[in-house]
């Protein structure tokens, strides 16, 4: 790097482990990378661009709560004109190209070949394969930080897409062979979605008419005769489904029902039969930290906004880097004040999230203190009387999976969380807690599905995510408004060892390092829903308008 280039912060990675390095990438491949600029203003602190700089171990973690138009957004807190300009003129001077410029999200998507890039990042490309057991492909990636141009230092925040390793994994898990696993259910071996939702009590004489609610998916697709099938035999309206292509993504269905649509058609499933009267848009990214925030920033910014966006993909956030994490949670930001609640998967992989170092993990975008993040349950239920009997932590220990949970040492400690008990993060201080909320994950008692022409049952937090993102629109069908950052509400007057109104408290099980008691836990958060009572809970909160 010379002295025409500083480091970008939290930009530095490591080649991926347990792959094979295959060569450097083409000078000459084309390659689309995301520039994320710093805010005009800070949302949270008021400060402008120049005073708002906060580092990589410095979280902002306020909680907007506001429904404002996407003109104002751009106004007030998107990308200032005069950063756009110079980043237009630095690209240009670097034999590169603007494709788009989204002033609100503040992200500018540029293109040029690999050596153009390189130079203007500073990095050396190169291409590696995931081994033969993950599927063999060959992604491209970088080694150590990236940089730029002085011009630019301060004003680009993140330069995603450089990198092009997968970034997350589906969070839903087929319901094991009969006999694989010595414990039984005692209940049902799966539920329709609207057997859930009467024992969750979701608002009677709704179904989310007229309001929009999104589904992020980094991979697979869906086949709309599919869906007339699963709809038709649950006895629910087909829903309209859109689906939209980002960053040159698309539909597409690839026949594997335990991939990618596996994750797809469990979330349409689940969110359509919830809340048939939505318009349900699927969003389809490439698995990469720029497709993921790209395909969140460009479901926010549609038209009409929607009310929920929903994503089942995830992976521990220390394997995320600093900027990726950053820029996600400002996404998060902008949605919580465009009046958009997000709800996330916690993880399908209990407290140590797959890392294998010995230590708790949270999955993110879960561990953003500005989505709902959401924990997974076992449930035996008497569906004759639409009751839950029982429900404990989803815990089938480690082959069967477990719900995510835990404490970030990445985000601080939110002030909506402040009384309710979370304990210390992973070698002290304090954090985030994760999850918020819960509804059934195990697949031993999942959801009844059909994916690529074959009946099945999931599980996995995945479920759980476009389960609350459809009661989210139904309450807000109900309240006339939307509901933006819920969090603030639902855990006023909640303390620690305490029940919370609008839920059945979870008290039994454990995710691996963390047990569930009364009150908020780092297993199931504040509990399940009881869609009436949380109702009443969110209507005395403040207004998202």
């Amino acid at each position: 790097m010379g002295d025409d280039h500083v480091p970008l912060p939290g930009s530095d990675r490591s080649a991926p482990a347990g792959t094979r390095l295959v060569g450097p990438v083409g000078d000459d491949d084309r390659i689309e990378v995301t520039v994320v600029l710093r805010r005009r203003v800070d949302p949270q602190s008021g400060k402008t661009a120049d005073a708002a700089a906060v580092s990589d171990a410095e979280p902002r973690n306020g909680s907007p709560v506001g429904t404002m138009s996407r003109s104002a957004l751009a106004a007030r807190f998107g990308a200032d004109p005069a950063d756009l300009q110079t980043v237009r003129r630095i690209v240009a001077s670097a034999s590169c190209n603007v494709l788009r410029v989204d002033r609100a999200s503040r992200r500018v998507r540029i293109c040029g070949t690999a050596a153009a890039l390189g130079n203007l990042f500073g990095v050396t490309l190169q291409q590696s394969a995931l081994p033969d057991e993950q599927g063999g492909a060959t992604f491209r990636h970088h080694s150590g930080e990236i940089s730029v141009p002085v011009e630019l230092d301060g004003i680009v925040v993140a330069v995603l897409g450089l990198d092009a390793r997968p970034q997350a994994r589906p969070h839903f898990r087929p319901a094991p062979p009969v006999g694989a696993q010595p414990r039984q259910p005692a209940g049902p071996v799966s539920f329709t979605p609207p057997q859930l939702g009467a024992i969750y009590e979701f608002p009677e004489g709704t179904d989310g008419a007229g309001h929009v609610l999104a589904i992020i998916e980094l991979g697979g697709g869906f086949r709309r005769r599919d869906l007339r099938t699963y709809f038709d035999g649950i006895a629910v309206p087909l829903p309209t489904v859109q689906a939209h292509g980002v960053d040159g993504a698309k539909n597409s269905p690839s026949d594997d029902p335990t991939g990618p649509d596996g994750e797809v058609m469990l979330d349409i499933e689940v969110a359509g039969a919830l809340a048939p009267g939505a318009l349900l848009k699927v969003y389809f990214a490439p698995n990469t930290d720029a497709g993921f925030l790209d395909a969140v920033a460009e479901a926010s910014r549609d038209l009409p906004t929607p009310t929920a966006i929903s994503i089942s993909w995830g992976q521990a956030d220390v394997q995320w880097t600093g900027q990726a994490r950053t820029a996600m949670d400002e996404a998060f930001i902008d949605a919580a004040l465009l009046g958009i609640t997000v709800t996330v998967a916690a993880g399908d992989d209990g407290s140590n999230d797959r890392v294998g170092d010995g230590n708790p993990h949270v999955d993110f975008p879960a561990s953003s203190p500005h989505v709902l993040a959401c924990g997974g349950t076992s449930l035996v239920a008497d569906l004759a009387a639409g009751a839950a009997l029982s429900e404990t932590v989803w815990n089938d220990g480690s082959t069967g999976g477990a719900t995510g949970g835990g404490v970030s040492q990445n985000f601080a400690l939110p002030a909506w969380q402040d009384s309710v008990g979370v304990p210390q993060a992973p070698g002290g201080g304090t954090g985030r807690g994760v999850p918020d909320v819960s509804a059934v994950a195990d697949p031993r008692t999942g959801y009844a599905v059909l994916v690529d022409g074959q009946r099945a049952v999931y599980g996995g937090t995945s479920a759980v995510a476009p389960l609350w993102a459809a009661l989210v629109c139904r309450i807000s069908e109900r309240l006339g408004r939307p509901l933006g950052l819920m969090q603030p509400t639902m855990y006023r007057g909640v303390t620690a060892g305490t029940a919370p109104t609008g839920f059945r408290d979870v008290t039994q099980g454990n995710n691996g390092a963390y047990a569930a008691g009364l009150g908020w836990d780092a297993c199931t958060g504040l509990g399940v829903p009881i869609g009436r009572l949380l109702l009443t809970v969110v209507s005395a909160g403040p207004s998202a308008s």
